[in-house]
Parts: C-alpha cells; structure tokens; sequence
C-alpha cells in the first residue's frame, strides 16, 4: 500500500461524452475520495453553434464553437467534482460519413501510435487504478468513439500499468425502455426501418453479459446537472428532456464490462474499484 490515492481515469471523445456515461461514477467516487481524472480527446468542434446552427451550414464556426465547449466541459467537471481534465484537444471528426472524418488533424485520421503515446504519458503520470472507455464499435459506431478505445487500449499496452479496465455499455433491457420513453415524448416519431431497427437491436448487451452495475443514484443529480451544463448541445441531449427526477429513476445505475483485471475480484460486480479497497 501506498499513499497515493485511489484514482480512476475515464477517456471520453468529446465535451459532453463524461456525462452521459460515467457522470455517475465520476461523481460518486470523487465523494468517496478518490482521484477522478477526465481525459477528453476532441475539441468538440462539431456539435451545435450558438442558436442551434449545425456543422457545415452558413455561420458554423468549429474553433467558436470548440472555445465554448470547452467551457461547458470545464462548468461540467465542476459539477462532477472530477479531480483532473486533461485534453488531447483533436479536432472533432463528426458522424460517421461526415466529411470532416478525413479532415488532415481530426481524430479519426490521427495515427493509434501518436493518439497512445500521449495517453500513455499521462496514464504514466496517474498511475490510474481504473480505467474506463468505450468497447471496439464505440457503442454505436462514432468514429471518435472508435478511435478513443483504440487509443486507450494500444495506450495501455505501451504501460507497465496493470488497472482494471472497463468498457462502458448499456444492457439491452434498458435500451428497449428508452425506446419505448422516445417514443412516449415523440408520439409522431416514425417507425424506424428494418436495417435501422436491426442496428439499435445491436447496440449494449444482454444484460446477463454485463459484468459490472454500479449504483450511483445518490448522484443523478449531479449527473443531470453536468449534461445540463452543456446546454449548446440541449437538442441532441434526449435526456434533459425526462427531468431530473425521471432521470435519476432510469440513468442512476451505470454498466460496465470488465475486460482486464488483476484482482479476482468476483462478478457481477457493484464496484469498479472491487478487489482494490
């Protein structure tokens, strides 16, 4: 045992992204005392601009709109109490099929190798206890999404480090309900087409595959309040739509799946920090 604390390090995409998917455990386990680091990879230069105007329409500015993501991160680390930020600072690389995805310094077209390195320095730095990304698709195939995992996971090859490593992921029970809560705020929504409706049928896991359920009720909360802080991005922010006590019913457990561990600790399991505390 050591003096140095406890620490969990999440590597998300974009502004935004730490909210949605681990709002929860980075603001419980910053209660419990342990070191939260945030490392964010794109500027998020592709989101929304003020009043709503979307990437590639007239008035569009992405380093605009960069500079005031990066401020709806920040008010939203405060929110989470996360202990670190750290940002790669790529540039945002859009949907899939978007042109900015070949754009000469977007995430998406820098190398795994450079991406890994940096975070290999910092996950050098923090000696992270924990670490937590998304799975090999992304969850739903963002290309930052993808190119965040890559980074991660070719970044802890490069470590002596040995952390338990988590994926996030949503079991397919709940992912049925929020279609079902989609639907209900959008009762003209159309139907989505067979290929569509076979895609969302492959997004999360059944839920006997999740390895880990992290209860962070006591925390949904602050969890809304920090997607809320990224209010540029409110219209594709399906959540705040629910409100905050509807929100904490169905977004206060967060799920994992534990793809590297060196404790044995059993699962299921209700802590990401089982086995080491």
């Amino acid at each position: 045992m050591t003096d140095r604390p406890l620490t969990l390090m999440a590597v998300h995409a974009h502004p935004d992204d730490e909210a949605t998917g681990t709002g929860g455990v980075l603001a419980r386990y910053a209660a419990e005392g342990i070191r939260t680091v945030l490392v964010t990879c794109t500027d998020g230069g592709c989101g929304d601009g003020p009043g709503g105007v979307k990437p590639g329409d007239p008035g569009h500015d992405p380093a605009a709109v960069a500079l005031m993501r990066r401020q709806e991160l920040e008010a939203s680390c405060d929110v989470l109490k996360v202990s670190d930020l750290e940002l790669l600072d790529y540039a945002d690389s859009g949907m899939a099929g978007w042109p900015s995805n070949d754009a000469p310094g977007s995430f998406w077209q820098t190398s795994v190798q450079e991406g890994a390195a940096r975070l290999a320095e910092l996950m050098r730095h923090y000696r992270p206890d924990v670490v937590v990304t998304y799975d090999e698709n992304g969850f739903y195939g963002h290309p930052d999404h993808i190119q965040a995992h890559r980074i991660t996971m070719a970044a802890l090859e490069m470590t002596a480090l040995a952390p338990k490593v988590y994926w996030t992921t949503m079991p397919r029970s709940m992912m049925q309900r929020f279609g079902e809560i989609m639907r209900e705020f959008h009762e003209d929504m159309p139907e989505p087409d067979p290929a569509e409706a076979a895609a969302m049928a492959e997004i999360g896991l059944p839920d006997d595959e999740i390895t880990t359920w992290v209860d962070a009720t006591a925390f949904s909360g602050q969890k809304f309040d920090a997607l809320a802080a990224h209010a540029s991005q409110g219209e594709n922010i399906f959540f705040l739509k629910m409100g905050k006590e509807r929100f904490g019913e169905l977004m206060g457990v967060e799920t994992f799946v534990r793809v590297q561990d060196a404790t044995g600790a059993a699962v299921p399991e209700s802590d990401l920090f089982a086995g080491l505390r």
